[in-house]
């Protein structure tokens, strides 16, 4: 334990020994705590760290933990406001320390023992592994055989849990390394020119499944994420256009998302390729609201159909008085412009409830489903009807 008032250290010693901790260090400044933090085989399990304190604060406490590679758990107890505290468990989390949560003082022993629970030591955990660096060769041979597939996410009706439609996410089925998820690859694809090609393979890859689905009896609205680089090719409209003739599958049917943080400075080439996808009927997103610089000026200028507001302001949302703002602010403006609001990150029941009761038109999520594979999709449906019904049977 960490804290420079004495009394604290006191009260929440006997606490912890009521709780059985049978091995717990108290120090009442931040060289004093770094002094007991050796090899990370001698490291504590877990440090409970004030934030507010003379000579060392808790946030440069914890960087000092990172350069000793510190293993262990925090959990945050301060005096300090909510907002203090969500910051400063951001910034542990960055440095990949693991935090268990936050107390307000005085801590209650209902409070420590919730988060103490949380607790798992660091041999229980999954190593973790670094990720493979692919490069632009690589990739350009991954698109020309054929490597990249689509896998798809529903989207339900919040207020009644159907189906509405589906998100297009890349993946690369890769010969040796198995499948390699888009993070791994879509920032190459942009830096390395290929991004165009990579996009228009995901675009003819959905609009054919579009078309199976449209062929089974299956009417699904169908997302693609596209890239800015795409919105700076003027011939990037006539091959939607053209993809949309060939396959049968009306525009209305498509979505394009546009993630609001990379929008160009130069607006004129991706607002004129926007203003006329939208002419011809398809279907505009704007993604991940609320990340980037000049959303509000994007609304402005650009005719969005829908507006997906980002997973970070949906899950915990209905725990945490900040998100729920923003998310609030997020819906409310997004209603009074007349768009469709998707919540992204719908991640547990919580979330579910959250986003149903405020009003949001659809959600998406793992609460709802991972991302499969289009073939995966007509029986996942009838799954998910079948357990939304039984579902709502047992809601009084």
């Amino acid at each position: 334990m960490l804290d420079d008032e004495p009394f604290i250290l006191k009260l929440i010693g006997h606490i912890l020994a009521d709780l059985g901790c049978t091995s717990v260090t108290t120090c009442e400044s931040g060289a004093a705590a770094l002094a007991q933090i050796g090899k990370p085989e001698e490291s504590p399990e877990l440090i409970l760290l004030d934030l507010n304190m003379p000579e060392m604060d808790g946030l440069e406490f914890v960087r000092h933990l990172v350069g000793r590679n510190f293993t262990g758990s925090l959990i945050l107890v301060s005096g300090e406001d909510e907002r203090m505290q969500q910051a400063a468990e951001k910034l542990a989390m960055a440095h990949n320390i693991t935090v268990l949560g936050h107390l307000h003082k005085p801590a209650t022993p209902r409070g420590l023992t919730e988060l103490i629970g949380k607790w798992a030591a660091p041999t229980q955990r999954l190593p973790q592994t670094e990720k493979k660096v692919y490069d632009a060769e690589e990739l350009r041979a991954a698109i020309d055989n054929g490597e990249l597939v689509n896998y798809y996410q529903p989207k339900v009706l919040a207020a009644s849990g159907r189906v509405v439609g589906v998100e297009t996410l890349v993946r690369w089925q890769h010969p040796v390394d198995g499948l390699v998820f888009p993070d791994q690859f879509i920032s190459l694809a942009e830096t390395s020119g290929l991004i165009n090609d990579l996009t228009r393979t995901v675009l003819t890859e959905a609009f054919a499944q579009a078309k199976a689905w449209q062929d089974s009896g299956l009417s699904l609205l169908v997302a693609v994420n596209i890239s800015m680089e795409d919105l700076a090719s003027m011939d990037f409209v006539d091959f939607v256009v053209e993809l949309s003739a060939k396959t049968g599958v009306p525009p209305q049917m498509m979505s394009l998302e546009v993630t609001e943080s990379r929008l160009m400075v130069d607006l004129r080439a991706p607002l004129e390729i926007l203003t006329r996808l939208r002419l011809k009927r398809f279907k505009l997103s704007i993604d991940d609201f609320g990340i980037g610089n000049s959303s509000l000026a994007q609304l402005r200028d650009i005719p969005f159909d829908e507006l997906k507001i980002d997973q970070s302001f949906v899950h915990g949302a209905c725990t945490n008085e900040k998100l729920w703002s923003m998310f609030d602010s997020c819906l409310n403006l997004a209603k009074q412009l007349k768009l469709e609001v998707v919540a992204e990150g719908v991640e547990d029941q919580a979330d579910w409830d959250f986003v149903r009761n405020r009003g949001c038109d659809i959600a998406q999520g793992y609460f709802i489903a991972k991302a499969m594979p289009g073939a995966d999709i007509s029986e996942w449906i009838k799954t998910w009807n079948q357990s939304y019904a039984e579902s709502k049977k047992r809601t009084p």
